[in-house]
């Protein structure tokens, strides 16, 4: 009886499918996504990737110019591991909502340990970037 069992229960899981992305996943993978436009320098197509809440703070032309004097002097990413993240429905000086809150340790050319915090928020159907800060 116990073998039965066993055999249902690998035959469930063989059947199962894969296992759903939770938020801190799917904001990750949004995040990186987005990432990749900043290390290219795609500065006015990663402002076009933000939540609404990024763009009613920050005009595009803003967001170039700030984000050019900072990530510039920091040169090319050698590496970026993500170190943690958390989902949360409220956060400190924005609405309720969706957030996941995503810390990568990463070391630049100029720069070899740095932590770049990142905020995806659920907006329009899908997870976009309210909020990247580097330390």
């Amino acid at each position: 009886m116990r073998v039965i069992a066993l055999v249902a229960l690998l035959i469930t899981f063989a059947f199962a499918g894969p296992a759903q992305a939770g938020p801190e996943e799917e904001a990750a993978q949004a995040a990186e996504s987005w990432l990749a436009l900043i290390d290219g320098g795609r500065w006015g197509e990663s402002w076009g990737e933000t939540a609404a809440l990024f763009q009613a703070a920050v005009t595009e032309a803003q967001w170039t110019q700030q984000i050019s004097a900072v990530r510039n002097p920091l040169g090319a990413v050698r590496s970026r591991v993500k170190i943690g993240a958390q989902y949360s429905e409220t956060l400190p000086g924005a609405p309720d909502g969706r957030y996941v809150v995503i810390q990568y340790r990463v070391s630049f050319d100029g720069k070899r340990d740095a932590v770049e915090t990142i905020t995806p928020a659920f907006d329009r159907g899908r997870w976009r970037v309210a909020g990247y800060y580097i330390k």
